[in-house]
């Protein structure tokens, strides 16, 4: 007996406005909005977050629009909440190797406020050491100190200078140069003409009288050069003296600002400590002069660089941990930098320009990252890496990024990061990762896994409900009534194809709600009702159905053909989806077969000509056993038999066609019309047990727009799986033409039982003498099979 056509309450599941519990979604802006169908993903995102240990960083699997970015997002801000902030990260002047930037860990705001101390400081030694320096006093016993270096001086000079004299020689100074003439009778220092002209003997004795000269002036140089040394030394010690209460007071003030107990504490002591030894060592920089000495300034200019602070991480001000989501996750952007510029054709740069990256500035909290981004660049990818297996970073420039230029290049020290990083991606990237790098993925303990549907409960749908009442109210939308969500949950079903599911996909619902508020305001509506939604769904449709409605319209132009009424031998209309990525919709396709007497079997046409995908060349081997299975009675079969989408050019996948290729089969076989008003869909195993299939609802609302073309005669409908019931979400048109008896969707457990609908006959069972039974399809297709036979035998006899 066959089972009855199903009813219209069956065909779609209809979702009451007053079992929602309010009239509209302003009721619910205050209600908590919970993680909707992903209980999974929420428990495993505050196990992975609240998981210390390194090594528990979260992979996030997730179709887009599932909400896996924003929900990690904001799972990540309410934990970052209760951690506490994170230290600034200075780089300073590394005296010793300049090269080499040293890395200073601050508590959160005082990097800030070290750099402005250095700052303050760095203006007050420009004021004061000069005024220091020309206070009275001090002047006054430098003076004293350069009078007595000048007196011991002048007494050893005069000394030469009489030496010089009683040997005939004229001593005289010359920019700090002593300079010597021999002095002739004349009184006059003598030329080098005149000298030339002297006698042999007078030559040698002036020669003698010059070395002699020489070497006292060597003694005279070996005692004023140590007084010298003593006098600078003495204005060194007086300048130190004068500016170190300055300068002990400025760095006193800097240690005692920063008192909290610090990671880097010895290493900024050393610092603080090296600034003093620098600036005590160029104080003759900072004493006034002229305008035009352009050499001091830029001297004093590069000297006082070295006392900047480079914050290139500030969390003063910050409450919590951070969480940043890193959308441009380039090399620059994700590690840091160093900023260069040109000077004289070289590409020079300090610690100064030292930049952050994300990683450095997420450190302490969270960073949301896409592994699509990253995998797109091969040098992201592997600084990734090696950061991942070692967690320091060292801020580079790549090589790639540097110019032909010689460049003047910095090795900051490398920092310890401790960031938790949430990577989010699709299933395919996910396993793509394990099978591909199991080194990094062993970094990504904790799988976050959103699903795509889930089980529509009360609770889930008031869910859904606060999630479109807090989106009303961060867009400044009008409110929607609750016919409004009752129609947005019944689209969520139509989307997963379930009437026990809904599509976890929220990003959906969200443009929904947008496009049905813009069009209530159009008409002026203060809320948001199911007439704007449905309005909504008709427009999105017919901004996206071009192609549905061209092929639409090449079916009833006759150029592609199709037939939905009367009965046909061999010929019957499956159902296909097309995806479009933006738009899904279905469309008949006719299926024919032939079969005539041979020994090559079923053909599958597509196949034979490479444009069928491997699922359905597995369906129609299936088909092929099972019918084999069908006559193994009469075994081995003399038949060839070849099967075709009609007019299909651009390749067919899927083993949702395979019943309907055995119908057409059977029907050549048996020569038993098939009715052309029954499209069919499903899939078949061994045993002709029907297997469900998907785009369900897609396929049966396009052939029914086929149908209401060539005219309804209510005679027609669709054959699917009965274990498809559950996902039918149909059309309301279709659901109203089921209603009035103009349409009619059937079901099948069996492929004998949808062949019994097509054809109006009996499918036949074995009887005792191991045949089936002429009058029926089975018996019918027996007879036409031992035909063939027959006539293979003739034909191999001759």
């Amino acid at each position: 007996m066959l089972p009855a056509p199903l009813d219209a309450a069956q065909l779609r599941l209809t979702v009451d406005p007053a079992s929602l519990g309010f009239a509209d979604t302003s009721e619910l802006v205050h209600d908590a909005l919970p993680w909707v169908g992903q209980e999974r993903a929420h428990a495993a995102t505050r196990f992975g977050l609240g998981m210390m240990e390194p090594g528990y960083n979260l992979f996030v699997l997730g179709e887009v629009g599932s909400g896996r970015s924003s929900l990690l997002r904001q799972e990540a801000l309410s934990v970052a909440a209760t951690r506490p902030v994170p230290p600034d990260l200075c780089y300073i002047h590394n005296f010793d190797v300049p090269e080499r930037p040293l890395a200073l860990r601050m508590p959160a705001g005082q990097g800030h406020e070290l750099r402005q101390r250095m700052a303050d400081l760095v203006k007050t030694l420009q004021t004061d050491i000069p005024k220091l320096l020309a206070r009275p006093e001090v002047k006054a016993e430098s003076m004293r100190i350069r009078k007595t270096f000048d007196e011991q001086e002048a007494v050893a000079y005069q000394a030469l200078a009489a030496y010089a004299q009683e040997r005939h020689f004229a001593l005289r100074k010359d920019e700090g140069q002593l300079m010597f003439t021999y002095v002739g009778e004349s009184g006059e220092p003598m030329t080098e003409a005149e000298a030339a002209k002297l006698p042999a003997a007078e030559r040698a004795r002036v020669d003698t009288l010059e070395q002699a000269l020489r070497g006292e002036i060597l003694r005279f140089l070996e005692i004023a050069g140590p007084l010298e040394r003593r006098a600078n030394e003495a204005l060194d010690a007086l300048n130190k003296q004068t500016v170190k209460p300055l300068l002990d007071h400025g760095l006193q003030a800097i240690r005692v600002a920063l008192k909290k107990h610090i990671k880097d504490s010895v290493k900024l002591g050393n610092f603080l400590d090296q600034v003093a030894q620098d600036v005590l060592g160029h104080l003759e920089l900072f004493e006034v002069f002229e305008a035009d000495d352009e050499g001091r300034q830029e001297a004093l200019a590069a000297l006082l660089l070295r006392y900047r602070v480079n914050v290139v991480v500030d969390n003063a001000g910050r409450a919590g941990a951070p969480v940043i989501s890193e959308d441009n996750p380039i090399f620059r952007t994700l590690f840091g930098s160093i900023e260069y510029q040109s000077d004289e054709d070289v590409l020079v740069t300090d610690f100064s320009r030292i930049r952050a990256g994300s990683l450095l500035k997420a450190h302490g909290g969270f960073l949301l990252l896409h592994l699509r981004d990253l995998i797109a660049d091969e040098l992201v990818w592997e600084k990734l890496r090696r950061f991942m297996r070692n967690g320091r970073l060292q801020i580079e420039e790549p090589v790639s990024l540097l110019s032909a230029l010689p460049s003047v290049s910095l090795e900051p020290e490398a920092v310890d990061v401790q960031v938790k990083v949430i990577l989010i991606g699709t299933a395919e990237q996910y396993y793509a990762v394990q099978e591909g790098d199991p080194e990094f993925a062993r970094h990504f303990k904790v799988k976050v896994d959103f699903a795509d549907t889930f089980v529509s409960t009360p609770d889930t749908r008031h869910a859904c409900a606060v999630f479109v009442a807090k989106l009303c109210q961060q867009r400044g939308l009008p409110h929607c009534t609750a016919a409004a969500v009752a129609r947005l949950l019944e689209e969520a079903h139509r989307e997963a194809d379930d009437q026990a599911r809904q599509s976890a996909l929220f990003a959906a619902t969200e443009a929904r709600v947008l496009e049905s508020a813009a069009l209530a305001r159009q008409r002026g509506a203060s809320k948001v009702d199911a007439c704007d939604v449905v309005a909504a769904l008709q427009a999105h449709c017919y901004r996206h159905n071009l192609p549905e409605q061209a092929l639409q319209e090449s079916v009833a132009d006759g150029e592609r053909l199709i037939t939905v009424h009367g009965s046909q031998a061999g010929q019957l209309n499956g159902l296909t989806q097309i995806d479009l990525g933006d738009y899904r919709f279905g469309l008949p396709v006719r299926l024919t077969a032939r079969t005539f007497a041979g020994n090559r079997g079923v053909l599958n046409i597509e196949r034979e000509v490479a444009m069928s995908g491997p699922i359905h060349d597995k369906g129609v081997l299936i088909l092929q056993s099972h019918l084999g299975a069908l006559f193994a009675h009469i075994a081995p079969l003399a038949m060839t038999a070849s099967i075709v989408f009609e007019q299909e050019y651009n390749g067919v996948e899927g083993d949702s066609a395979s019943c309907a290729e055995l119908y057409v089969l059977l029907s050549s076989l048996s020569g038993v019309p098939l009715k052309q008003g029954i499209a069919v869909t499903g899939a078949v195993n061994q045993f002709g047990e029907v297997l469900p299939i998907g785009g369900l609802n897609e396929k049966i609302d396009g052939y029914f727009r086929i149908c209401q073309q060539q005219g309804l005669d209510g005679e027609q409908g669709v054959l699917i799986p009965a274990r498809n019931r559950r996902h039918l979400m149909l059309s309301a048109d279709v659901v109203q033409a089921v209603a009035e008896g103009r349409f009619h969707v059937h079901t099948q457990q069996h492929a004998h039982e949808g062949l019994q609908l097509l054809t109006g006959l009996d499918v036949g069972v074995l009887d005792g003498t191991g045949h089936y039974p002429p009058a029926t399809v089975l018996g019918r297709a027996q007879a036409r099979l031992l035909t063939f036979r027959r006539a293979v035998a003739r034909l191999a006899r001759r």
